[in-house]
């Protein structure tokens, strides 16, 4: 561990060059030193992994954006869950973690690759425990979970700190539920980039628009 920290401190973080351009938008990578590579990004931070240390990933806030010390605190307060990852160790932007191995169920969708009931099973259980622990679960979608041998995994706790009631994980639910599994699921279908994220973009302007008329 310490061995890997030094690489952290000393070979990623001095030449790592990323910036959050929008906060509803992943953050872009401009520049990101050999031989790390990245393994996604989000809208506040990025995730990269190093060859010598295949299970361990490092997932570094951009300048100017909140939430890392909040996302620390989660990490402590979650404890060990199959269904999560772990945090190891943190700096003053950066922590390490877990890798969680699987395919995202946005790439699903995008890929063809059937979504199994059990998963969506697995993340209410690893939620319903995150409350127990006091914790609200917030922000989980497609991108968010994955699949993994069968199972599902929530990649994402970042926003667990917030007390205001998220609905993304119900209304993915009941989309599941009423359109993919009865219809798609043992035909599953390619579905480009540009229709997901059209469907992303559109349901995130329809949860702009009821919250605006609700005030």
């Amino acid at each position: 561990m310490n061995s890997f920290i030094e690489k952290i401190e000393n070979e990623l973080l001095p030449h790592l060059a990323i910036e959050s351009i929008n906060p509803y938008d992943p953050v872009v990578i401009h520049h990101l030193p050999s031989p790390w590579k990245a393994v996604g990004t989000g809208n506040y931070a990025a995730v990269v992994i190093h060859p010598d240390y295949p299970d361990l990933v490092v997932k570094i806030y951009a300048p100017g954006r909140p939430g890392f010390a909040e996302e620390v605190a989660v990490y402590q307060q979650i404890g060990d869950h199959p269904a999560y990852s772990k945090c190891y160790h943190y700096g003053e932007n950066y922590l390490m973690l877990k890798r969680m191995y699987g395919t995202t169920l946005f790439e699903c969708f995008h890929q063809g690759i059937p979504i199994p009931l059990h998963v969506i099973k697995d993340v209410d259980k690893a939620l319903s425990y995150a409350q127990q622990k006091g914790l609200t679960p917030h922000d989980i979608h497609g991108k968010n979970v994955v699949l993994h041998n069968g199972h599902g995994y929530v990649v994402d706790i970042s926003d667990f700190y917030k007390e205001e009631p998220c609905s993304k994980w119900k209304d993915l639910k009941k989309a599941y539920y009423k359109l993919y599994y009865p219809f798609f699921y043992r035909h599953p279908i390619k579905i480009p980039y540009f229709v997901l994220n059209f469907i992303r973009k559109s349901y995130r302007l329809f949860k702009k628009m009821k919250a605006a008329f609700k005030n």
